[in-house]
Formats: structure tokens, C-alpha cells, sequence
């Protein structure tokens, strides 16, 4: 909350001088939260902000409770015999279904591979489920699936099993795909939400924000002189590099997670809130393209919440953060790779800020729906 009482849209803005521990508590005393009990689905509930994790605690924890779906990492690893694998499924209904840098059908190989790798493991193979409405063009749908194949390619796994369901013209969005997938965790690394801790040095992979701005303008027929694109790509490649690290340490990376629905911000408050830990961030360090900063501020929307679908975060040690920073910027998906704060003791359960003019913002989870059928 700001000196004189102004909350801010999605997050609190603080002159504090970085007394964290002095943001925490006014928020905690001055912001009270909304209530959340509704009786009908909407949109929000699907944002991956506190609407959605109010929904998974009420209805699908109570209903499905068990030790390895509690971690609510993006993925699940088991063990079956003496091999770890890791199991992930996702729902894509992105509107509109072709986009600048990408498609639905594109984006549904990679959201699922991304859900995999951020376990560290190898993805090997997908199924596939599509809900087609009557009406759709035989064109587009073979456009979708060929984008399929190609992006199952060029991330290295096979597309094994499917279905295939049509609705009613009006009775869906031309086409929903769910993909899931198997991949192999080949390492002794215990990569979890659960398992950041003070010190470790929080980076990021490159610029956010660029999928979600294109997605809506693409909806409100916005142009800019540089053109938003998509970053839409599998990231197993780079994390199989980030593990390739020289280390003596077998456990240098905490944590690995790829910021979509509700974007950055949303995704370090999920950590903090997992591993009962503290994040500051440096606003200054946070690389966000002038195109998507002039398209955020169009629509009113802030860069940190907005979706990614080709960058992660990760939660390093911070003795090897450089070493695996210099690796990241080896590789194509990791080349504008920079660390944005860290993990600290102080104010357990949130993420802090510091601002470009030296201010404190506590970066809180959204409570709706900022950009609906966005993945």
C-alpha cells in the first residue's frame, strides 16, 4: 500500500528503504484479502493466482491428497524399480489459436515438455487429446497438427497415444488439446518448489513477457514499431545444459520453474510460499523488451504477471550462480540469461522488490483473471 492508501493494481508499492521486514507487516495489517467462496467457476479461477490455488486447495487436494501431488510441483516424479520419472499433463485452450511466433498446437508440446524438464528430466514421450468443434477448418487443423510435429521434433520426443473428441459448433473454441508426458530424470539432483533456500541466487533466462503481449494484441489488433513475438520453445535443451554445470556439488540447482500463467511474480510467490522462504528481487535487473513494456502499458498491465512460455526461472547455490549463469548464455534460450535477486530468511511466504527509484514493492499473487485463455 502506497504512503497515502493507493493500492497498486498488482502489487504494493512501498518507500520503505528496504525495510522488508517493515513491508511485511504493512501489508499484513493494512491489505486484507478477499473473501473466496463462489458457488460458480470463473475465469480467474483459472489464472494461476489465488483464485486457482484456492480451487486446488478446497476441491482437488481434499478430493486426491497424496505425498507426491502435495509437492504441486508442475510435474510428478516417481520411482518405479530403480528409475525416477517424472509425469506431467496440461490443458491448452489459447485463443487465438495461431499467433506471431506460434500456434496452440505449438504451444501444447512445449508447455508439456517445459512441465517435464523442470524436474530435470529427459521428456521422451506425449499423448495427445484433442476437443475439436464442428465447424473447424480441415486446413487449420492440419496446420495445427503439422506445428505438432515439428516442435515434438526439434524437442526430441515422440508423440505415442491420443484421442480424438468433436463438440457441437458453439459448444467449444474450434480446438482444446491436453498433452501429457514421461521423461526420464537421469541424475541424483532433487529438483523442487519445496527445496529453495536463503542464499540461493534467483536467475532468470531472458525477457518476459513476450508471449502474453501477443497474444493480446493479437485480441485487440494493437501494433507496435517492433513487433512482439511468442517465445514459445522447449527448455530441456537448456536445463540439460544448466545441469551440465561443472560442479562438485550434485545439487547446485534448488529449483527449476517456468513462469506461465500469472507470470514471474505469480511463480516466485508459488516457491516462497512451497519452501516457507523470503525472495528480493531487483527490478533494475529484469529484462523486459520495450515492445511489451509499451504494450503493458496500453492495456494496464504489468510485465512481471504476464505469461512466458519459453523461459524459466532457477534456484541456484550461490557459489556455482555464475557458473551456470555462463553456461545459460552458451546456449540460444539462455542468452540474455541474468540473475534478478535472491532467496532470504526475512518475510517467509512473500516476495519483495526493490524499485528502480529505491522504493520496496511486495509483489503479491493475483486474485483474478489478468489474461484469460492465454496457454
Amino acid at each position: 500500500m502506497k504512503p497515502d492508501g493507493n493500492v497498486s493494481k498488482t502489487g504494493v508499492d512501498l518507500d520503505l528503504n528496504g525495510e522488508e521486514n517493515s513491508a511485511a507487516s504493512l501489508l499484513s495489517a493494512s491489505c486484507p484479502l478477499p473473501v473466496f467462496d463462489h458457488n460458480n467457476i470463473v475465469l480467474g479461477h483459472g489464472s494461476g493466482g489465488k483464485l486457482t490455488a484456492d480451487l486446488i486447495d478446497k476441491i482437488f487436494l481434499p478430493a486426491f491428497r497424496n505425498p507426491t501431488l502435495d509437492k504441486l510441483d508442475d510435474q510428478a516424479v516417481v520411482t518405479i524399480g530403480n528409475t525416477r520419472l517424472a509425469f506431467a499433463t496440461d490443458s491448452f485452450v489459447v485463443t487465438p489459436i495461431f499467433f506471431p511466433g506460434g500456434d496452440i498446437g505449438r504451444l501444447a508440446i512445449h508447455g508439456t515438455v517445459n512441465d517435464l524438464a523442470m524436474s530435470g528430466a529427459r521428456p521422451l514421450y506425449l499423448s495427445a487429446a484433442f476437443i475439436l468443434e464442428e465447424g473447424l477448418a480441415v486446413d487449420d487443423l492440419r496446420r495445427v497438427v503439422e506445428s505438432m510435429r515439428t516442435a515434438a521434433a526439434e524437442a526430441g520426443v515422440e508423440l505415442v497415444t491420443g484421442d480424438t473428441k468433436v463438440v457441437n459448433r458453439g459448444k467449444g473454441d474450434q480446438i482444446f488439446i491436453t498433452t501429457t508426458g514421461i521423461g526420464i530424470i537421469e541424475h541424483d539432483s532433487n529438483i523442487s518448489a519445496d527445496r529453495a533456500h536463503p542464499g540461493d541466487k534467483i536467475i532468470l533466462s531472458g525477457y518476459i513477457g513476450d508471449h502474453g503481449m501477443t497474444i493480446m494484441s493479437q485480441r485487440e489488433g494493437l501494433e507496435f514499431e517492433s513487433a512482439i513475438e511468442s517465445d514459445c520453445a522447449s527448455l530441456n535443451d537448456l536445463v540439460a545444459t544448466m545441469l551440465a554445470t561443472t560442479s562438485s556439488a550434485k545439487d547446485f540447482i534448488h529449483t527449476l520453474r517456468d513462469p506461465t500463467r500469472g507470470g514471474v511474480a505469480t511463480t516466485l510467490n508459488e516457491i516462497a510460499k512451497h519452501a516457507n522462504v523470503g525472495m528480493l528481487l531487483d527490478e533494475r535487473t529484469i529484462p523486459v523488451r520495450e515492445s511489451v513494456k509499451g504494450a503493458c502499458e496500453v492495456l494496464g498491465l504489468d510485465p512481471l504477471y504476464v505469461a512466458n512460455e519459453g523461459k524459466l526461472l532457477a534456484l541456484v547455490v550461490p557459489e556455482m550462480a555464475d557458473a551456470v549463469l555462463e553456461q545459460m548464455r552458451q546456449h540460444r534460450l539462455g542468452q540474455d540469461a541474468v540473475i534478478i535477486g535472491e532467496v532470504v530468511e526475512a518475510h517467509p511466504g512473500m516476495v519483495l522488490m526493490k524499485t528502480e527509484i529505491g522504493g520496496t514493492r511486495v509483489l503479491d499473487v493475483m486474485f483474478g483473471e489478468q489474461l484469460p485463455r492465454i496457454c
